[in-house]
């Protein structure tokens, strides 16, 4: 019988090649490709700043002692602009000469940052979320009846990825601070997720096109996470039991979707969306399969490495957005692992 995989050891071994690999030291910046293509600028965009943030938050559970969120947060802080109508982060960083502000990746750092205030309850995460929240809300407005906007200044769509992680910062900030205003955005929020992008089998479109009234059909495995991550949450709050029993259908659809086949359907940091959701849900259920449905999908996928010791298909650039997102799935079954949940 094949010995288990030790999940802190693929995780520690993928840290150290996402860092050899992609982190530039005179530069003090991470790269967006290995190896680099033609036109790579010189350090990376700001999403995957973001999944490493989240994965290196998972990581500290397993990796005593490691300083990998606040060293990543202070690369992130570089990216940080704060000009009108509410300052935010940029998807380039400023001093490099900027870029556009994007609302989802702006809540994926509020997000982490809240985890980290629940953890550690340092107020400078909880500023630092309260201050996100500012911006996400300069991109609401009441145009097909409310919703959140993808990008700062294009009013061509409202995306799920926007909307969806826009909830759950709502949620936890309501649950530090008890200000209901709180909770009333992410009811509007999510009335308006449900409204205009659940498909017919519980999942989640892609976005909206405002002007046209067009749903995108593309369905992504991160949309549906953040989703059945707020169905979860909401039952916490209200324990409202139509949340929970809307999570337990969602999570029974999205692993009919996205792990069939023991493998995972799209970008590995959609699916550790997806499995926050499952973990949220499996806290409150109990009901572990679909963890170790995720389980058999990942150790797929960490059978087949390149050369380099990253995860992907040998001989393609690899963009650091999906290593990030692996080693936050590495460091999930890590925890499990050491918890006992899995084996």
């Amino acid at each position: 019988m094949a010995q288990p995989r030790n999940y802190t050891q693929e995780y520690i071994q993928l840290k150290e090649q996402i860092i050899k690999h992609y982190y530039k030291p005179a530069l003090q910046y991470y790269a967006e490709q290995v190896p680099a293509r033609p036109g790579d600028r010189k350090a990376s965009y700001l999403w995957p700043l973001c999944a490493l943030f989240e994965a290196y938050q998972v990581g500290a559970l397993v990796e005593t002692g490691a300083k990998d969120v606040e060293q990543t947060f202070g690369i992130i802080r570089k990216y940080y602009d704060p000009r009108a109508p509410a300052a935010g982060y940029a998807s380039y960083p400023p001093e490099l000469g900027g870029g556009d502000r994007f609302y989802d990746d702006n809540q994926w750092i509020g997000i982490t940052a809240m985890r980290q205030y629940e953890t550690s309850r340092d107020p400078k995460w909880l500023k630092a979320a309260t201050g996100i929240y500012r911006f996400m809300m300069t991109g609401l407005d009441t145009v097909s009846g409310g919703g959140l906007y993808w990008q700062e200044g294009d009013t061509r769509t409202k995306n799920t990825c926007s909307n969806g992680p826009g909830i759950l910062l709502a949620l936890q900030l309501y649950k530090a601070t008890g200000n209901r205003g709180y909770l009333k955005t992410a009811t509007s929020l999510y009335q308006w997720v449900n409204h205009w992008l659940r498909t017919p089998l519980g999942l989640y479109y892609d976005h909206l096109n405002v002007k046209e009234q067009r749903v995108d059909k593309r369905v992504y495995s991160y949309n549906t996470g953040t989703m059945l991550e707020a169905n979860v949450l909401f039952y916490e709050i209200t324990r409202n039991a139509t949340y929970l029993t809307a999570a337990q259908k969602m999570a029974a659809d999205a692993d009919t979707y996205f792990l069939k086949n023991q493998e995972l359907k799209d970008n590995f940091w959609f699916n550790a969306v997806l499995l926050r959701g499952f973990l949220r849900l499996w806290r409150v259920d109990g009901d572990a399969r679909y963890l170790e449905a995720f389980r058999a999908a990942i150790d797929h996928a960490i059978a087949h490495k390149t050369p380099q010791g990253l995860i992907g298909k040998d001989g393609r650039s690899q963009n650091l957005v999906p290593q990030g997102g692996m080693l936050e799935l590495l460091a999930q079954m890590a925890v499990l692992q050491k918890q006992g949940v899995l084996k």
